[in-house]
Formats: C-alpha cells, structure tokens, sequence
C-alpha cells in the first residue's frame, strides 16, 4: 500500500468506512462507452458484493453513465444506470476504469467530472488507462502515476508533466491512485480496502477471491521479452519458505543456500521473477505480517517487532512508517479489531 494511504485515512477521518455525513462510503464508477468489463466488474466485485461470513464493509457502489444515458461497455455488454457523472461530484470515491482507446479523445465531460469530484474531497483513483482521464483532469501533474506498460510511451508523449512509473503495480497518493494493468486493478481495490478496513479484512476479502492481497514487485515482471521465462526457474518455494521463517534472521546467503543457488544467482533471479530484491521484499511481508498482529492481538510492539523479524521497535517503527505511512500505534489504534 502507498505510503500516504492509512496515514490520509486516519488523518483526514477517511478510513474505517466513513463518508461526507452519509452512513455508508458511496462508490461512484464512471463508465464511458466502450470501456473494458473487466476494468468495470473489479470495483463492483469488490466494493458491491455482500459476502457471507464477512462484516458488511459499508460501501454503495454507484455506476455512473454521461448524461446521456446507458453506454455500450466492452464485449457487448451495456451499461444500465439511472446514475450519472453529476453523481461523481457526491461520491466519496471516485474510480474511472480502462478507456476504449488512447488514442481516441477523451470524454470532456468525464474529465470535467471527474476534476470536480477531487476538488470536492474525493478520492479518485484509475484503473488500467483511466490514468489518461486523471492525466487530462490534471490531477497527476508532478506526481508518479502509472497505467498499463503498454501505453507508457504514449502516457509519456501526452502527459509530460506527470512523473510516469512504469515498473509498478499501483501508486497511492492517499487523495489520488493508479493502477497498471487490468488485474493491477485488483491489487489497487484491494489495497483501498485495506486503507478503509484494516490489513486482516482486506485479507479475508483476498482469500475469498482466491487473490493475493499484495503482489510484491510491480508490472516490470510483466512487459513483454524476447523469450519466454523458463518455469523451472520459478521462485515460489523459496518465497513461500521465507514466508514462513519471517521471525529469523536472514540473510542472502542463507536464502541462496535454500534455493540451492548461488547468490549473484538469486539476486537475479529475484529481480527477474519478483521486480525488486531479496532484502526488500522480505521487508514487505515482515511489515505485511506485522500489521496483522497489530490489528489481531495485543501483543507490546516490542514482541510484534521480535514476531515479524524487524528486531526491535524503533526498527519496526522505521519500516512500518516508512512502507504504511503511520507508526505502529497509529496503525493499531485505527484498525485493532475489538476485543483482540
């Protein structure tokens, strides 16, 4: 998740479900013609289904048309909604899924829509190359914001004035969030819901999706190459290993010796298949399992610190704030679930 994200939400009163004076988080998806089910379906899935099981996570998901009415969507399905753009303006969040077409001009008054919404205190965020309505609505200029890797260069070309990030799967600015790819929109609805709800919900929410909740690297892993990547070379028993040996010390050597390979090896091979190196991605899922035990026990700080393999609190606190944006105690008191 984007440094800013739990910390606007706390902060700015945003998380934990809570809207502009209404008891439910209104939704809003803007859908122009042509736009991509699948980039559609994401926000619906996630943010509209009731889930049994599951707390009610009090959001009301809104599909919004132009004014002038239903639109066709991709795969010739049609958009149906009594909503429209004028909605955005209420909304508490704002997601624009994939365009039809780059290249094409973009709906004037999506983007006019759209720039309202934020001004207005929305959270706005795209999915796949909605970005280029964010781009258009400025509300990414001298920010990093990403899109699919595909369009990098023409994102690039329009857009000079937006700092473009093609190696990750999402940003998060808090008030402001992109995604890559189509199914990067899962990793980047999901991660809303965790800035809403807590580590542990979003998990449970993962899991009934048979999804991960946060796909370490980015999309670089993704962009196309001269050859295919030799599956022998897969790194998933290593990565599920080092999940479950999170509270020991360990080094590259140590992680090389379990692969049965050399370092230099590994390091490659992790920059290959994950994006990012040894040291950093186990980081993530010590501070990633540390926000667990935070939101799910009462255990001190020091022992969650000794639990996740951060060593002690001031380097838990350093890694914490530094990947989630808020200390610790922050973190637990917006999102510990009662009676944990």
């Amino acid at each position: 998740m984007g440094r800013n994200s739990v910390a606007s939400q706390v902060t700015k009163g945003r998380g934990k479900g809570l809207t502009k004076g209404r008891a439910r988080h209104m939704v809003a998806v803007a859908v122009a013609e042509g736009a991509p089910i699948f980039e559609i379906a994401i926000p619906v899935e996630i943010f509209g289904r009731v889930r049994p099981g599951m707390p009610e996570l009090g959001y009301d998901v809104r599909v919004c048309n132009p004014e002038s009415g239903p639109v066709p969507a991709g795969g010739g399905f049609t958009a149906h909604s009594g909503d429209t753009y004028a909605l955005l303006a209420e909304a508490d969040t704002v997601i624009v899924p994939a365009v039809r077409d780059v290249a094409e001009e973009l709906p004037a008054d999506l983007v006019a829509a759209v720039r309202e919404a934020h001004a207005n205190g929305a959270r706005v965020a795209s999915l796949c190359t909605g970005a280029f309505v964010l781009a258009a609505a400025g509300l990414l200029d001298g920010r990093r914001a990403t899109t699919h890797w595909l369009y990098g260069q023409q994102f690039r070309s329009r857009f000079p004035a937006v700092d473009f990030d093609p190696s990750v799967l999402y940003i998060d600015h808090g008030d402001v969030l992109t995604s890559a790819g189509t199914t990067a929109g899962i990793d980047l609805c999901l991660a809303m819901v965790a800035a809403d709800h807590g580590a542990d919900i979003a998990n449970t929410l993962a899991r009934r999706m048979v999804a991960p909740t946060h796909r370490s690297g980015g999309q670089a892993q993704y962009v196309e190459t001269p050859a295919p990547p030799d599956r022998r070379d897969s790194l998933s028993p290593l990565l599920d290993w080092m999940r479950t040996h999170l509270s020991e010390t360990l080094t590259v050597a140590d992680l090389a010796r379990q692969a049965n390979v050399a370092e230099r090896t590994l390091v490659r091979r992790f920059h290959s298949a994950v994006g990012t190196t040894p040291g950093k991605w186990l980081t993530e899922q010590r501070v990633l399992h540390a926000r667990r035990l935070l939101e799910t026990t009462d255990l001190p700080v020091e022992r969650v610190a000794s639990a996740a393999g951060l060593g002690g609190a001031a380097n838990l606190r350093h890694h914490f704030t530094e990947v989630v944006g808020v200390a610790p105690s922050d973190y637990r008191r917006a999102f510990r679930k009662p009676g944990a």
